[in-house]
């Protein structure tokens, strides 16, 4: 059951702000997914492209669910999916005959490319009201929560990049 504004208003302001960046996260979160997947991508498959790509090197499936923030089951449902498209291709590990190491293939990294692309214009599209100075001044206000979350939890960003803006979660 939905909380009716006045009834959020009174536990104070903090709580409507809060509930605002939730809401509005969700949102663009949704958003930038639908124009990914009309063009066959999704926002989990690219934040996991992203981190193979970034990483400069290959990655073990655990340090990948590390970097992408996802539980290691959904992690390896992705990559099988990627695998499965010929994006992401696992190898052996030299030195661990139990693990695999994995790394993008040419096609994953040509489908990263425009997978960026893609999100970059979704991202555009819903923030092209904001001018210039709006822009700067939400990055500067979004660094700053960002910053106290971090810095309260011990958490340092491994999602891929400051502006990596997808929201979270992790459906494929």
């Amino acid at each position: 059951m939905a909380e009716e504004p006045a009834a959020r208003q009174r536990f104070g302001s903090s709580d409507v702000l809060v509930d605002e960046l939730f809401a509005t996260t969700h949102r663009l979160r949704i958003f930038v997914d639908g124009r990914l997947r009309e063009h066959g991508a999704s926002v989990a498959r690219l934040r996991t492209l992203r981190v193979l790509a970034l990483a400069g090197k290959p990655l073990r499936m655990r340090d990948l669910a590390e970097h992408v923030g996802n539980a290691p089951r959904t992690t390896t449902t992705i990559v099988d999916s990627l695998e499965r498209d010929g994006l992401v291709e696992r190898v052996r590990h030299p030195t661990d005959r139990r693990a695999f190491l994995l790394t993008l293939t040419a096609e994953g990294t040509r489908r990263h490319r425009e997978a960026e692309e893609l999100d970059r214009a979704a991202l555009a599209a819903a923030t092209g009201t904001l001018d210039a100075t709006e822009r700067e001044q939400l990055r500067t206000l979004l660094g700053r929560i960002r910053a106290a979350v971090d810095t309260d939890t011990g958490r340092e960003d491994k999602s891929g990049g400051e502006d990596s803006g997808d929201g979270g979660g992790d459906e494929d």
